[in-house]
């Protein structure tokens, strides 16, 4: 049976679809293999218990949710950048119960800012970043998710929008992202030189501990819940 939540809604694709593929991934260059798959593990059963608990939220919340992540982004995003025009931004279409940020990369493409979204060209490999406005003439891309056409323009992001599982931060303020399983966001933004400022999207109750961070795990650089912004930029 089909999710409601990945009915296609005429925008782009998520940053991470690792969901779908690669289930036993873990990081073959971890110092303790037992230790990594132990994480890989521990993960797996956070993750579904993540997953079903967003699912599980009202109509009501997941708007006031959102409307609340919209907010503090757009305010994060002016405190640290200013003025938007000229910037690029990925955003990501939302699926499996992520929020719904496209009226907010709507709003800020009317500010200027040029909206990039990432497709994946080649499985198991870094996303790509394609230009994105809400007038794109979308295609179907992996797993039937709409993305922008392939002679769409290829881009860099100095932002990054990344829809959180669950969190962490270290006591220094270090932000850490679980994700959906397979690695393509961490793999992304470990190939990108300069790195995009990245932000972390999700529930505050989706707060963890620890992620318990392996070698491949990349840190954000903040967090927005819609309690408010966490991480180093707070």
């Amino acid at each position: 049976m089909s999710d409601p939540d990945d009915a296609p809604r005429g925008y782009a694709s998520p940053p991470c679809l690792a969901h779908e593929i690669d289930p036993a991934y873990f990081d073959p260059l971890a110092v303790d293999p037992a230790q990594a798959r132990d994480v890989a593990r521990w993960r797996k059963a956070e993750r579904e218990r993540l997953l079903a608990a967003r699912r599980a939220l009202r109509v009501a919340e997941r708007e006031a949710v959102t409307a609340a992540l919209a907010g503090h982004l757009s305010r994060l995003l002016a405190a640290r950048f200013g003025a938007l025009g000229g910037r690029v931004i990925s955003g990501y279409w939302p699926i499996k119960g992520e929020f719904d940020l496209r009226p907010a990369l709507a709003e800020w493409h009317g500010a200027g800012a040029i909206v990039a979204l990432p497709v994946v060209e080649v499985k198991a490999s870094p996303l790509v970043f394609r230009r994105w406005t809400p007038e794109t003439r979308m295609v179907r891309g992996d797993w039937n998710i709409p993305v922008p056409p392939p002679e769409a323009e290829r881009l860099a992001p100095e932002i990054a929008l990344a829809p959180l599982v669950g969190w962490a931060l270290d006591a220094d303020g270090t932000g850490w992202r679980l994700g959906y399983g397979g690695g393509y966001f961490d793999r992304t933004l470990a190939a990108l030189d300069p790195r995009p400022f990245t932000i972390g999207v999700g529930l505050a109750a989706a707060r963890l501990a620890t992620i318990y961070p392996q070698p491949h795990d990349v840190p954000l650089d903040a967090i927005v819940t819609e309690a408010g912004i966490e991480g180093g930029a707070a």
